[in-house]
């Protein structure tokens, strides 16, 4: 670790503390030894373990919980728990549950499938990893929707006040038609509703105390989990963190920045990497131009090549490259996209074979986003402005793709919502280690900043100086600082943080 040079952001953080955090609601927050009115008895159903179908070695199973909390003897459905055990029984701390966000993302798959290459090996030895599909997601009763009416999505960019309302018509009918397909549990999937749930998992196992990693959106379970229930955590370690204090202008406008960061930091690599397939080229023109061409619909798409590939497409395939960051397997894509003949110039392909129309799909997320965010632009007028600034604040890629049409499914839905933003309150809580990359394509770094100064008391922050939506193995320093956490609940030093790794 390094001292951390306080150099990104400034501005924007400025911004967000003074407008947004003071608007903000905040609500009650409950006694972390009691249950919250209504919620009925404390000892919820055993969890009936077997082996996994897709791995023997952990264990899966169900609990039955209710489906509004506020109404605990009501109505049940199955929430999906995996557990893997801990290797070293003798070693063995407690658990360890995981979320590795969305909202939508699965946490039984990253239990069963992926947390043996995830955590080190002290992890796997000391913990019992579990992980749960919140509420609507995977296999707890998801949200599903008509596969037909999804297809017919409008643009989440519409030019006027006539397209804004067939938008709006739109999401009202696909709402409809999601409760229809899903039930009760779609008006009911919203994170604090998943944080009651993370505890009744927690007294199915019969453990006083959980420790928690969360990723990206589980994030926020982990800090509304830490605001209800603070004297039940032993340790708790949230990468790439939510805001969720956010209004909707600054939660657009600090996405879309941070994607472009994102693009300018890829656009720096390629100029001093001789392996870029970009390398020697004027990085930002390319990628202009490619826009432009796609635009006019002159660019394909390789994995379809008679469908013409749009410049949002484009720009949410970067973003999701990003992540990684996969720089190089960015560069080698939009290389092959502007080396591609002229539309005219190219040989028709077959018509795939027809198979049978799937009726339903699973759409998790707008259930729970459009019930934890208070994101209701009203008119073309207010959302064309959005859109403005989302622009201003990334000329190149245009916004952050999927947080604008997150924000754009939205609308039409009614204004109440269950889990609105508010300011951070963890009245008692241990201290909680926060990581976050301070270029990060999704969630812009000022959130974290954000959040640990709402809960200085009780946060620490260890900035990781490179790239990348993932945080925990980009670097022996990331790792070893939760490890280390986790294991001997040692903090880093104040004023610590994670130089970056190695560039890919």
């Amino acid at each position: 670790m390094r001292p951390y040079l306080r150099t990104l952001t400034a501005a924007l953080t400025a911004v967000l503390a003074a407008g947004v955090l003071a608007g903000a609601a905040t609500p009650g927050v409950q006694a972390a030894d009691a249950d919250p009115p209504g919620r009925g008895p404390t000892t919820p159903d055993s969890i009936d373990w077997t082996p996994c179908p897709q791995d023997a070695e952990a264990d899966c199973g169900t609990l039955r919980l209710p489906i509004d909390w506020a109404h605990p003897t009501g109505e049940k459905f199955d929430l999906a728990v995996a557990r893997r055990k801990a290797t070293d029984p003798d070693r063995r701390i407690g658990v360890l549950m995981v979320n590795p966000g969305g909202p939508g993302d699965s946490g039984v798959d990253f239990a069963v499938r992926r947390a043996k290459t995830h955590f080190s090996a002290e992890v796997q030895e000391k913990f019992d990893i579990v992980g749960f599909d919140p509420r609507g997601v995977g296999a707890s009763h998801p949200v599903k929707c008509s596969k037909e009416l999804l297809d017919r999505r409008p643009s989440a960019y519409p030019r006027d006040q006539a397209e804004f309302g067939q938008l709006a018509e739109f999401n009202r009918t696909l709402r409809k038609d999601c409760r229809r397909h899903t039930g009760p549990v779609f008006d009911h999937a919203d994170t604090l509703s998943v944080v009651r749930d993370m505890d009744a998992v927690r007294r199915s196992l019969g453990e006083k105390k959980i420790n928690y990693f969360g990723h990206s959106y589980g994030t926020l379970l982990g800090e509304q989990y830490a605001e209800e229930y603070g004297d039940r955590i032993r340790t708790m370690a949230l990468t790439a963190n939510m805001d969720h204090s956010l209004g909707v202008r600054d939660f657009l406008v600090s996405s879309a920045a941070t994607a472009e960061d994102s693009f300018h930091q890829f656009a720096k690599w390629c100029d001093r990497t001789s392996s870029c397939a970009l390398h020697g080229r004027d990085v930002t023109a390319v990628w202009d131009g490619l826009l432009a061409k796609a635009d006019r619909g002159e660019i394909r798409d390789p994995e379809n090549p008679d469908q013409a590939l749009t410049a949002n497409a484009i720009a949410l395939f970067a973003f999701k490259k990003f992540y990684g960051p996969d720089r190089d397997g960015l560069a080698t894509y939009l290389a092959e996209l502007d080396a591609q003949d002229p539309p005219d110039a190219q040989r028709p392909r077959a018509e795939p074979p027809r198979t049978a129309p799937q009726q339903t799909a699973a759409e998790p997320f707008q259930a729970a986003f459009c019930q934890d965010w208070r994101f209701r632009p009203k008119s073309h007028k207010e959302f064309a402005r959005l859109t403005e600034a989302e622009l201003r604040a990334a000329p190149h890629l245009r916004g952050s793709p999927r947080v604008h049409a997150g924000v754009a499914a939205c609308i039409g839905w009614p204004d109440e919502v269950n889990n609105p933003q508010h300011r951070l309150r963890i009245t008692d809580a241990p201290k909680i280690l926060m990581l976050h990359s301070m270029h990060d394509p999704a969630n812009h770094f000022s959130w974290a900043t954000n959040v640990h100064r709402q809960t200085r008391g009780t946060t620490v922050l260890l900035p990781y100086e490179g790239d990348g939506h993932s945080v925990y193995n980009r670097s022996g320093c990331t790792r070893d600082a939760v490890d280390d956490y986790l294991t001997e609940r040692k903090i880093p030093s104040p004023g610590s943080s994670c130089a970056p790794a190695a560039e890919n």
